[in-house]
């Protein structure tokens, strides 16, 4: 409390006495019953000035914070596979039971596999297991706490980063507790399948397989691949204690189209464990015809290889560069033709593009002739500023040309492009709009119109290749960039009439993989209507059985998970309820189960998790030797808090009860001896 406030109560209370004497003490007989009066009228207007002169006063309390101890549990189905799924529910009954363990910590379950959950109910039923997520995700929760970890778990991850090195993100201890032994068992395993996801009709599709070999004996087994009960492919493999490995490289045919399952199988040897891994299911679906896109600039920009590179991401499209007097005689080709930065050297080209009607992608950026392309072109017209501004995109979530993922735009830099308004003379539709920092100018950053039954989209900005390397930034893969703009290839490539129904699903899907369809619907203006109801009616074709399921709308699609559909090929027909409008497909779900191709524990990889973070290693029976260990260690003791908190006065509230006891009591006493 400061001098000047001290100074302040205690004139306040000099002045509430001098008040309370002069109005009962001061020409007034003295008597017992004004003395009273005197002292109620001073405490009333001393509480009054003290309330306002408000003096604030330090309140100090004391607090123990145990430390936390975060349990994270393998709730994925590999451990089932292992037979440690018992022992690890015991686990987690043993600490929930560990009163001295309870008492020094606050003990927090948490359950892993596909997602982190918090929860301490183990069901095994997660069909992936990714460690490296669920420490990150547990590093952000518990970064400011003590907190050590128990990791439960086999160590078998199935996809995410390698949590040997980003176990390192969690900057406390972590105590692997390992699910299984090390034991080593006799095992043949196809390893990996690696196959193009397209092949074309007419030729050979190049399939190459990796085959281990875990034992001391030398073997020869078959390794065969079958389509349906036909062998394609068969050869001999020879291995022994030093060749444990081998890789067979061939080629299939391809000679009708559509989806082909195939089945690897190596042979079964004697007293092995685990035959689940010796079979592969893969699938090519067979095309008879591929996307052919010109690109089309005068001179060299990093756009350039971005695009290329995001847009042959889908085997099915092939890019070709040239320049500009390069393309007039090859335009029969291609079924795209994309016009980076168009100038002056274009002029030949535009008018064989008129001609052949063909569909195009006009990028602009600081070196586009404005003036040209505003004379050559009656669609558009920009404004002739001769400067440049940077723009940031934002996403248009009413756009229903196609079905669009937001790739978090608002994170892209943003794209150079030449000032100034642009006027269009046929109806647009806008995918992203232009941003100036965080005002957003509803003018067109990338659009695509119709004209002349030819499809055309204009991106009125460059360094594109900076977005891609943001996506994969966020999201650790290009895919999601690619999937993008394959979207907008895919589109413009085509010349199909727009359907009120759109359906987005793959021709096959791997066992452990989501099972995701996506829906669009529009009403007859061709604009996004959320007020329908989509269903699916699916039909196994091996059983025959028929099932039915909605779609939930989320965002401006509606989207449906089937990830629980057992593996089989289905037949389909999304319908919309209001209208007699539906489409169909058919499509395969493949067998595969990834967590039954383990056969022990990853010991090793644990051990390092634990040294790196500075923590010990445990196998799922030594529980009391965790314990004690956790209990006699000093790095996690309980902290002892000061909280010191500032409380005015007029925050008490008894001052207020004492200031209305003070003038309630002198009014009775006035009011009962006849003063009033």
């Amino acid at each position: 409390m400061s001098a000047a406030t001290v100074l302040y109560i205690i004139l306040s209370g000099i002045i509430a006495l001098v008040i309370a004497l002069f109005q009962y003490v001061y020409k007034s007989k003295r008597s017992r019953l004004n003395l009273i009066f005197t002292g109620l009228r001073f405490v009333t207007f001393f509480s009054i000035f003290l309330l306002l002169v408000n003096p604030k006063f330090e309140q100090i309390t004391n607090s123990v914070e145990k430390p936390n101890l975060v349990i994270a549990a393998d709730n994925s189905s590999s451990v089932l596979y292992l037979e440690q799924n018992q022992k690890e529910q015991e686990l987690i009954r043993a600490i929930k039971n560990d009163e001295a363990i309870n008492e020094k910590f606050n003990v927090n379950f948490y359950t892993f596999g596909n997602n982190l959950q918090p929860k301490d109910s183990l069901s095994f039923t997660d069909e992936q297991t990714n460690i490296s997520k669920a420490i990150s995700e547990l590093s952000q929760i518990y970064k400011n706490s003590i907190a050590p970890m128990i990791l439960i778990t086999d160590g078998n991850q199935t996809y995410g980063n390698d949590y040997e090195f980003t176990s390192s993100s969690y900057k406390q201890p972590i105590f692997p507790v390992i699910l299984g032994d090390t034991t080593t068992y006799v095992d043949l395993q196809i390893k990996q399948l690696n196959v193009n996801r397209y092949a074309y009709l007419k030729n050979r599709f190049p399939v190459e397989a990796i085959v281990t070999y875990n034992g001391n004996e030398n073997i020869t087994t078959d390794f065969t691949v079958s389509y349906g009960n036909t062998i394609v492919y068969s050869e001999k493999i020879s291995f022994s204690r030093t060749n444990t490995s081998s890789i067979i490289n061939f080629a299939l045919p391809t000679n009708t189209a559509g989806v082909h399952t195939y089945k690897a199988t190596i042979s079964t040897i004697n007293n092995e464990k685990n035959k689940v891994n010796n079979n592969k299911n893969f699938a090519v679906e067979v095309i008879d015809q591929k996307t052919n896109i010109a690109m089309v600039s005068s001179f060299l920009h990093p756009d350039l290889g971005a695009l290329k590179q995001s847009i042959e991401s889908n085997e099915q499209r092939s890019v070709t560069f040239l320049k500009p007097n390069e393309v007039k005689d090859k335009l029969d080709d291609f079924q795209l033709v994309i016009l980076y930065q168009p100038n002056r050297s274009f002029n030949n080209l535009y008018e064989v593009l008129k001609a052949q009607n063909k569909n195009t992608f006009v990028i602009t950026g600081s070196q586009t002739d404005w003036r040209f392309l505003n004379s050559i072109n009656s669609n558009y017209e920009h404004e002739i500023t001769n400067q440049t501004e940077n723009y940031l995109p934002e996403l248009n979530n009413n756009y229903s040309t196609f079905i669009l993922d937001d790739l978090d735009f608002e994170s892209f830099p943003p794209l150079k492009s030449t000032f100034g308004k642009v006027t269009f003379n046929t109806p647009v539709e806008i995918l992203l709009y232009k941003k100036v920092g965080n005002v957003s100018t509803k003018d067109p950053l990338l659009l695509t119109f119709e004209s002349n039954n030819r499809r055309e989209a204009l991106l009125l900005g460059e360094n594109l290749w900076q977005w891609r390397s943001q996506s994969f930034l966020n999201t650790q893969s290009f895919n999601q960039f690619d999937n993008f703009l394959g979207k907008l290839i895919q589109y413009l490539s085509s010349n199909k009439r727009k359907s009120r129904l759109k359906v987005e699903y793959e021709s096959f899907y791997n066992g452990s993989s989501s099972v995701i369809i996506n829906a669009q619907y529009f009403n007859k203006n061709y604009e996004f209507d959320a007020r329908e109801t989509l269903t699916i009616t699916l039909r196994n074709k091996a059983t025959q059985n028929i099932l039915e399921y909605p779609f939930v709308l989320k965002n401006n699609s509606y989207q449906l998970d089937l990830s629980s559909l057992s593996p089989a090929e289905y037949e389909f027909t999304v319908r919309a309820k209001n209208e007699n409008i539906s489409k169909s497909g058919i499509f395969k779900i493949l067998e595969y189960n990834i967590e039954q191709q383990f056969l022990n524990a990853n010991v090793k990889k644990l051990n390092q998790v634990a040294i790196n973070s500075t923590g010990k290693s445990y196998f799922i029976d030594n529980y009391s030797n965790l314990s004690v260990g956790l209990l006699n260690d000093e790095r996690f003791l309980a902290v002892q808090k000061n909280h010191k908190n500032i409380i005015p006065l007029i925050d008490w509230k008894y001052l207020l009860f004492l200031l209305v006891f003070c003038l309630a009591t002198e009014w009775f006493l006035r009011k009962y001896n006849g003063l009033i």
